[in-house]
């Protein structure tokens, strides 16, 4: 497949359990969404470099003359890349113009493709492209979007730069990198995510780096092997929401009542770590009711747990109560006081009944996706794997 024309994807993340448990030293469990972010890059003879983000209304072009006086400041600079350079982010914020302090989705999303760009070609000649993204998810839901979009960035610049190899063969419909590939696709795409963000977990690009379940404890990453494919429903209350504030809140819990916080947060650990057994043991044996009823329960325990550590909102309960009436159960996943939910989909559940209980959820004013969790990572396609609409979106530009 040539290196001139390329087309990557990568997937969204959820936390299936142990979201703010986490920051207080307990596990978390994080699986990659089959909402995925598209990225088509296309080598060109323009001249120009142009990124068209057309889910935040972004389409920005440069004249290579104009980028090209920027490569003294990055020349020499590929190979420090464990953390981002502070100095280097301030010049590309007043290159581009975003002086204020608080940036926008448009504005971190354009430094991050810069920053990646300069640092990879800097030091040669710089190519003339076009880079091209569209996006399942819904952008500041907490569903790892913008890691998915630096995960794409990361895979389709270090390509184009051969620093990796292009995996898809002529008669491969997808195909996704060797182990070491990946870990420098990662590792690349949490400089995007640490530009978007400022200090990042790092959880979200390596579920966009590796799909499937990873767990997460005291900083330490683990992706999982085997995980089975869930279907699930995610639903986005639409209600915005502070993690800062949310986190807060419950560390003045933790404050004021210790005695009775603590084993909250420990049972929450043990859920996470009774789940991950479950999805083990649904990889390696037969696939039984009694797991769907197990995970269910744990749904249900979770929710209320997260109600108890003041993160849950009315419109989280109403969702729950919605989803229940159909004999489904949900919870919150991210942050939490609103944001988004996951509903488990057993296999036997009928499309007539998902068909009514998201008509039911969008009369509530949310947005519903029905789709599954533990999809692979970043991956590169054929065009003619992915969906028309899609590939029609990006052909435009």
């Amino acid at each position: 497949m040539s290196v001139e024309e390329l087309l990557v994807s990568a997937p969204g993340k959820a936390i299936l359990h142990g979201e703010h448990a986490v920051v207080h030293g307990k596990v978390a469990l994080a699986v990659s969404l089959n909402l995925r972010t598209y990225l088509r890059l296309k080598a060109t003879t323009t001249g120009k470099v142009s990124i068209n983000l057309p889910n935040i209304d972004t389409f920005v072009c440069w004249d290579l003359s104009e980028l090209q006086p920027l490569t003294q400041y990055f020349r020499g600079k590929r190979d420090e890349i464990q953390r981002v350079d502070g100095e280097l982010v301030r010049i590309l914020r007043k290159f581009v113009g975003a002086t204020n302090e608080n940036l926008d989705s448009c504005d971190m999303a354009i430094l991050a493709f810069l920053y990646i760009y300069f640092l990879l070609f800097a030091s040669s000649e710089l190519p003339s492209l076009t880079v091209s993204v569209w996006s399942e998810l819904p952008t500041g839901a907490g569903l790892g979007s913008s890691a998915a979009y630096s995960v794409c960035l990361a895979a389709a610049l270090l390509c184009l730069s051969r620093v990796i190899p292009t995996p898809l063969k002529e008669c491969d419909h997808t195909a996704r990198w060797c182990q070491e590939d990946l870990e420098l696709i990662n590792s690349w795409a949490f400089q995007g995510e640490t530009i978007v963000h400022g200090n990042p977990s790092g959880v979200d690009n390596a579920v966009g780096t590796w799909g499937g379940m990873l767990r997460f404890l005291a900083g330490k990453i683990i992706p999982l092997n085997r995980v089975p494919l869930l279907r699930i429903l995610l639903t986005n209350t639409k209600v915005p929401r502070s993690t800062k504030v949310l986190v807060a809140r419950l560390k003045d819990k933790m404050n004021k009542f210790p005695s009775i916080m603590t084993p909250v947060l420990d049972s929450v650990n043990a859920i996470s770590c009774q789940c991950e057994k479950v999805l083990s043991e649904m990889t390696s044996q037969p696939i039984t009711g009694e797991h769907y009823n197990i995970l269910e329960e744990l749904i249900d325990i979770n929710q209320h747990h997260l109600n108890v550590m003041g993160v849950g909102h009315p419109t989280l309960d109403m969702l729950c109560r919605v989803t229940l009436a159909k004999g489904l159960h949900s919870k919150l996943t991210g942050a939490g006081g609103g944001g988004c939910a996951i509903t488990l989909l057993r296999p036997e559940t009928h499309s007539m009944v998902v068909q009514n209980m998201v008509q039911d959820l969008k009369d509530c004013g949310f947005d519903c996706w029905e789709t599954s969790i533990g999809g692979p990572g970043v991956q590169q396609h054929s065009p003619l794997t992915v969906k028309q609409e899609i590939m029609e979106i990006l052909n435009q530009y």
